[in-house]
């Protein structure tokens, strides 16, 4: 197996127990990520013999140390220790019942790092996968709107130069005219585009000081219907709580 794969499927692993929230047995990894039982057997020893899993002999049940948490937890009160974002992530997830979801670029991907679930039915399956392709997404084309358009064509460069295959080339006037579009609007409104059904509606948070530093996004996620006939109490809520994080200095 190769490192990236093995990577892959050491964080699958832990979304999945972030999923279901209680201990879980092989037969579940190999059921719902499709490991084969003898590769998906042998990683999760593994995690168990560097202290990041428990296994529980009498149940045959895996479930997580605070290790993980204990390395992390900085993060947390690096982003949050105001408290700022995650209470505008609660009110918009009171007021709206969707999905909230705190976002930032990450190089040539847009990624999700922080959410509240919603608790409403889907008509799709639930989506796990955190990032984002930069210049083929709502989240992506809300991060690229941060950018003057010479470093959006940059950006956009970088991505064709990654792709193997010419067909699947980025149109980079095209994609500068919807980011421009989304810039003049002051929100991405992206219907369908990743997943058939699935929606989202994004806004930038203001920079704590340097434009040109990394940005964050809030954003609401749901099925496209429910959040047409949101859409304005969506934007209202969203435009005053970015608002309001800029007005207290955005995220450090």
């Amino acid at each position: 197996m190769s490192v990236i794969k093995t990577a892959a499927r050491v964080v699958e692993i832990y979304e999945l127990f972030h999923t279901h929230q209680r201990p879980l047995p092989l037969k579940t990894f190999v059921e719902s990520l499709g490991y084969p039982p003898s590769s998906g057997s042998a990683l999760l020893k593994s995690l168990v013999s560097l202290g990041y899993l428990e296994y529980d002999l009498k149940e045959r049940v895996y479930f997580p140390t605070t290790r993980m948490n204990a390395m992390v937890a900085w993060v947390e009160k690096k982003w949050f220790d105001k408290g700022t974002v995650l209470s505008a992530m609660q009110r918009l997830h009171d007021v709206t019942s969707e999905t909230i979801s705190l976002a930032v670029q990450s190089d040539l991907h847009a990624q999700y790092v922080h959410q509240i679930a919603t608790t409403l039915p889907l008509p799709y399956p639930r989506i796990r996968q955190t990032i984002r392709p930069l210049a083929e997404s709502g989240l992506g084309w809300l991060m690229l709107s941060a950018w003057d358009e010479e470093m959006i064509r940059y950006l956009a460069r970088r991505l064709n130069r990654a792709k193997r295959n010419n067909k699947e080339r980025i149109d980079i006037d095209a994609l500068v005219e919807k980011v421009n579009d989304i810039k003049r609007a002051g929100y991405v409104f992206s219907k369908n585009t990743l997943v058939q059904g699935a929606g989202m509606i994004g806004m930038l948070i203001p920079p704590a000081s340097d434009p040109g530093e990394r940005r964050f996004a809030l954003c609401v996620q749901g099925p496209v219907a429910r959040l047409e006939e949101k859409q304005q109490l969506i934007l209202q809520e969203l435009a005053s709580v970015t608002s309001a994080i800029g007005a207290l200095g955005g995220i450090r």
